[in-house]
């Protein structure tokens, strides 16, 4: 277990009311703590036996760190319960991009395998199941406990979320679609597109409004997770619970992983990867359905009866997160989408200027 964070809380702390408190409780309270936490695991995986476990664990956590940053701003929304919120956050998603290495850069294309890994992830958000041995289908599995650790910490985390039990069957289903996802988009080239569009069938009269890959797309993130989380560490009903669910799948969870892809179209390329933008059309319908999965966003969230700014917040930050990266500006046919900046709003406008200011300050050597 990581050593304890001190508590966040303090009688002078109070949930940020406006984007200015939001951007300086991120940078001064909830990042460092972040830090910490991935510090420790980073330690943690440093010390691992099998030395392609220790790389893709290593590799993961320098060079997706940002993803659990990112994840970690719903901590601001709840400042008397930022010490378990932050440390589940930052070991799922520990698990989530170390997992995706393992099924990604090992060469490896056995579904079995990468079934099995995924159960880790489920194991994670259900503290009521048994562990699995996730490296069953592996001949290398010697980890020394690292992701049992992973495992153990998110669940012990979930004990200490009072509306835990409220929005687990909607962070469970969530999983569940992040894991098929996983799985799916893994397998031999020559099938995973298919494999893809069969898997999606009986979820496509639910979501009408989405081409598949769209849909495959919002199962990708875990922001509806966190959300989620965010919201059990308060009181939470069922009626908010399920609005949350539907505000993040698939519409915010959408918009972020879209924009994932809008980026890294280029790497993708040259790599052979899946990458579900490139199934639109032309640069047009990739700029229109971003420009609606922005608008229903911000929808859905506005009408969020948790009150809390965070939602809208997300969805914000998410365009500036992506649209600050350096793969924007070295990819001319992308360029146009950051449009979307000016287009909805100053506060976008700000948290942009932060997440510039976050990848000179705090993308650094752990």
């Amino acid at each position: 277990m990581p050593s304890a964070i001190p508590s966040a809380h303090t009688p002078q702390q109070r949930i940020p009311s406006n984007p200015l408190t939001f951007v300086y409780t991120l940078f001064h309270t909830v990042l460092p703590q972040s830090k910490r936490e991935l510090s420790y695991w980073t330690e943690r995986a440093g010390q691992i036996p099998d030395v392609e476990l220790r790389l893709q664990a290593e590799s993961s956590l320098r060079d997706k760190r940002f993803h659990a940053d990112g994840g970690c701003v719903f901590a601001a929304a709840v400042p008397h319960s930022q010490e378990p919120l932050i440390r589940f956050i930052v070991s799922l998603q520990t698990i989530s991009d170390y997992l995706d290495n393992l099924c990604d850069r090992c060469g490896r294309l056995d579904e079995a395998d990468f079934l099995q890994l995924h159960r880790a992830m489920q194991d994670a958000v259900d503290p009521d199941k048994p562990l699995h041995d996730y490296y069953l289908y592996r001949p290398n599995s010697r980890d020394g406990g690292y992701l049992n650790s992973l495992v153990e910490t998110c669940r012990q985390q979930t004990l200490l979320l009072p509306g835990y039990p409220v929005v687990a069957p909607h962070i469970i289903w969530l999983v569940d679609r992040y894991c098929e996802l996983q799985v799916n988009k893994h397998i031999h080239p020559n099938v995973r597109e298919q494999r893809l569009q069969d898997w999606w069938q009986p979820y496509a009269s639910q979501y009408q409004d989405l081409y598949w890959w769209e849909f495959a797309a919002a199962s990708g993130s875990t922001l509806g997770v966190f959300a989620l989380a965010t919201a059990a560490a308060s009181e939470v009903d069922e009626v908010l619970a399920d609005e949350i669910h539907r505000a993040y799948f698939p519409w915010v969870g959408g918009l972020h992983i879209l924009l994932d892809y809008l980026i890294d179209q280029q790497e993708d390329l040259l790599h052979g990867d899946l990458n579900f933008v490139s199934f639109y059309s032309d640069a047009t319908q990739i700029a229109q359905r971003l420009s609606k999965f922005v608008r229903e966003s911000l929808r859905h969230t506005r009408k969020l009866t948790d009150g809390r700014r965070i939602h809208q917040d997300t969805v914000r930050g998410v365009l500036a997160v992506y649209l600050s990266d350096a793969k924007v500006s070295a990819q001319p046919q992308i360029r146009r989408n950051r449009r979307l900046i000016w287009q909805f709003g100053p506060t976008t406008l700000l948290y942009y200027a932060a997440c510039r200011h976050y990848r000179a300050s705090f993308v650094k050597p752990l």
